[in-house]
């Protein structure tokens, strides 16, 4: 591959990681047309006059806290799973450090509480995943049926029915009288991570409205990965799943009539899904991250590791249908699985897979290449039981059936090599007249029937399926949790890690990550294969001098770029190099024709 080549492959993967990861967040693409409007003004803390009392009811799914103030769900907590729970959730490293170095954070629930057994002072240490509790402020709850006044989230409402799978609750909001009812399915293995809640009004409730909440953050690849959608029919009656523009600072309206709306974290969302629809326009708005702190937050405090200002929550807001003293809505609080999905699909017929969609700054592009992707290791899963293995044997599979593009490019390649000492005689020939020596090698190429893009035109080919894994893998919740050498690859999802320290470093952060320092390791012996070597005794040309500079800096590019992603993109990319350099020297050293 010549110097151009070189760097117009990293110009390129550069540019495509750089956006997808470290200059934007992930934006939504078919964004609706919104309409600013003033924010909501909500207080951060809570009057002492406000006696707030926690209610829970659960599952082998879901454990939900019911607040006595508006009669909202201030925690939806998800069962991790273990051998004898039907729950799909694994435990990543975030709950070790959680439940090992801050358990006074990590009991679930939160506070003391009350169930159909009796009282209690607190939760019990880890077992959960907090889906949404941040900040624990009943301002942010979900399922809060609130006005536009903030100060009716503090609305006293009293317990009326407590049961193993069913709460109610009764209060007034804005002068509305309300019963509120929350059901868990007695079958939750057919409809997994939903429930039911039952609003009835006594007067018209028009002036309410509905919030989702604010999920907690997962970190995906490094970064938060929020995303706000809903569900709405065009005129033929096609369900159509739109994709919301995060709000900046202020309340937003979208001017539709949804079937469900979304608030998604990337691997796990909270749907809410009216009955009957939602007649008027519904609204979302910005949380700054210091009103409701993640949890992550919390570690490593002391060298800011979780910054709250970078990890703001979205809310949306739907409003409560006028005339209609009645509602149902059914709620999805749970992983984005694609099993699970579909389960609830059969019940509901309300396309909740529409939530799944891929993250990023490219996803229009790599969305069907993730998908061809994921499809094969799905297969390969299936027979060996390793989504690790799978990424290898997926490797295996692109390389073969790119087998004849690469030795077309090996070759290419070797022909390049073979022609260095005659371009090098051109270039030197002709250094004072740079036009008459471009045509002069032009011509040599062509006499020759090298390309001088044949190096470079299988990178470009396998770029695409570099953006798809790197996309699937932040955007598959399947893969979340997935270990692949214990105590080395945990999560493929996210780095390894092969020790941590406290103090976090520049570049660093507070773990070494040995797959990206490999990755560099491989690049570098591949790069020096594709090099073409100076005869013995002579000086390197200009252009080899040049050629060898690049081909470093790639090097050092991809090892930076890589460092922080998941471990499944970087065996994906390792192995694919690993086989690159066999087939190089394959062609190189048995014999077969240049």
């Amino acid at each position: 591959m010549d110097r151009k080549s070189l760097l117009f492959v990293v110009l390129m993967t550069t540019t495509f990681f750089a956006l997808n990861h470290f200059l934007f967040p992930p934006r939504e693409l078919r964004q609706q047309p919104i309409q600013e409007m003033a924010p909501i003004q909500a207080v951060s803390t809570v009057p002492e006059s406000s006696k707030e009392k926690f209610y829970v009811i659960e599952n082998d799914y879901q454990q939900l806290v019911i607040s006595s103030l508006n009669g909202a769900v201030a925690e939806i907590n998800l069962p991790l799973q273990t051998p004898s729970s039907p729950s799909v959730i694994k435990k990543i490293n975030i709950d070790d450090i959680l439940e090992k170095d801050y358990p006074q954070l990590d009991h679930f629930p939160a506070s003391s509480y009350t169930s159909y057994q009796g009282s209690f002072p607190q939760g019990k240490v880890g077992g959960y995943y907090p889906l949404l509790r941040r900040n624990l402020s009943p301002y942010y709850y979900a399922l809060s049926t609130a006005t536009s006044d903030p100060e009716t989230a503090l609305t006293q409402y009293r317990v009326k029915k407590l049961e193993k799978n069913c709460i109610e609750l009764e209060g007034i909001t804005g002068g509305i009288t309300l019963t509120k009812t929350y059901t868990l399915p007695l079958e939750a293995s057919k409809t997994p991570y939903s429930f039911e809640l039952k609003v009835k009004a006594h007067q018209d409730p028009s002036a309410l409205h509905i919030t989702t909440g604010i999920p907690e953050v997962e970190i995906i690849s490094g970064n938060a990965s929020p995303s706000l959608k809903y569900l709405y029919k065009n005129l033929r009656q096609r369900e159509i799943v739109q994709l919301i523009s995060l709000p900046k600072k202020s309340l937003v309206t979208i001017e539709r009539h949804p079937e469900w709306v979304s608030n998604s974290n990337g691997f796990f969302a909270l749907l809410l899904n009216p009955e009957k629809g939602i007649e008027t326009s519904i609204q979302a708005e910005q949380i700054a991250g210091e009103k409701a702190p993640s949890r992550l937050s919390s570690i490593d405090a002391e060298h800011d590791r979780y910054p709250v200002n970078q990890f703001p929550g979205y809310n949306i807001h739907v409003p409560l249908n006028k005339n209609t003293k009645e509602y149902t809505f059914r709620v999805f609080a749970g992983p984005l699985d694609s099993t699970i999905l579909k389960q609830n699909d059969a019940v509901f017929h309300a396309n909740f897979s529409g939530m799944q969609s891929l993250h990023g700054w490219f996803a229009f592009i790599s969305e069907p290449f993730a998908q061809f992707l994921f499809l094969l290791m799905k297969l390969f899963h299936a027979t060996i039981h390793s989504w690790g293995f799978s990424i290898i044997l997926l490797t295996i599979a692109l390389r073969l059936m790119m087998y004849p593009l690469n030795a077309w490019s090996i070759k290419s390649t070797l022909k390049m090599q073979k022609l260095s000492p005659k371009l090098a005689a051109l270039q030197e020939r002709h250094k004072k007249d740079p036009k008459r020596a471009q045509i002069e090698i032009m011509n040599l190429y062509k006499e020759h029937g090298v390309n001088p893009l044949g190096g470079c035109l299988p990178l470009l080919i396998q770029m695409p399926f570099l953006m798809g894994m790197f996309d699937l893998l932040k955007s598959t919740f399947e893969l979340r949790g997935v270990s692949f050498i214990p105590g080395w690859i945990p999560n493929l999802t996210s780095p390894d890690v092969v020790f941590s320290w406290g103090t976090p470093l520049w570049m660093l952060g507070n773990s070494f990550h040995l797959l990206p320092v490999l990755l560099g390791v491989v690049m570098f012996f591949q790069q020096r294969m594709s090099t073409p070597q100076t005869a013995y005794g002579k000086e390197p040309s200009e252009q080899q001098k040049q050629q060898k500079m690049m081909g470093n800096i790639m090097v050092v590019v991809f090892t930076v770029l890589f460092y922080k992603f998941p471990s499944g993109l970087n065996i994906y990319w390792l192995s694919s190099m690993l086989l690159a350099i066999l087939q190089q020297w394959w062609t190189k050293h048995k014999g077969i024709r240049v």
